[in-house]
């Protein structure tokens, strides 16, 4: 469905080339909206930023909420913040996993849930934490049609990609 609409651009590492267990989510979206990142999150959503101002609809993906961290600058003090200082209201469909830990553990630096931390610190970013399979399609749906001059934040289970 996102893949589909005209203005949306997918950004991050393994978009373009498989690596991470979202990578497979993306088989369906044309090759010329996938545009792949070196390992530089805050320079992703940066230009995340940058594409929304220019009226796209950008996809970021970070396959783990720990490399998200990285790019809290860009997303808090930024993307957050610019319907307030600037009027802006911007939509980005941001994609976010908690790391698996099946069938191999990578340790605690790759499988935190900031899901309750960054909704306190985020006002104008709605943050959707997807539990359960049915709940999918119609946040991914919401995200799209929003007309509330919100973006969003779609946080998925990597494990749940071979469970459920």
């Amino acid at each position: 469905m996102l893949g589909q609409h005209p203005d949306t651009v997918f950004l991050g590492q393994a978009v373009e080339a498989e690596g991470t267990s979202m990578s497979s989510t993306l088989c369906g979206v044309p090759k010329e909206k996938l545009v792949e990142f070196p390992v530089a999150e805050d320079l992703q959503m940066g230009v995340t930023n940058g594409l929304a101002l220019d009226g796209r609809i950008p996809v970021p993906i970070f396959p783990r909420w720990n490399f998200l961290l990285l790019a809290t600058n860009q997303l808090v003090n930024h993307l957050d913040k610019l319907p307030e200082y600037s009027g802006y209201h911007t939509k980005v469909i941001i994609r976010v996993g908690i790391g698996s830990e099946k069938p191999l553990h990578p340790q605690c630096q790759h499988v935190g849930d900031f899901t309750d931390a960054f909704r306190l610190m985020l006002k104008n970013i709605e943050v959707i934490r997807l539990d359960e399979p049915v709940q999918i399609f119609p946040s991914y749906k919401k995200a799209l049609e929003r007309s509330d001059g919100k973006s969003t934040i779609l946080v998925e289970w990597s494990d749940y990609y071979n469970e459920k």
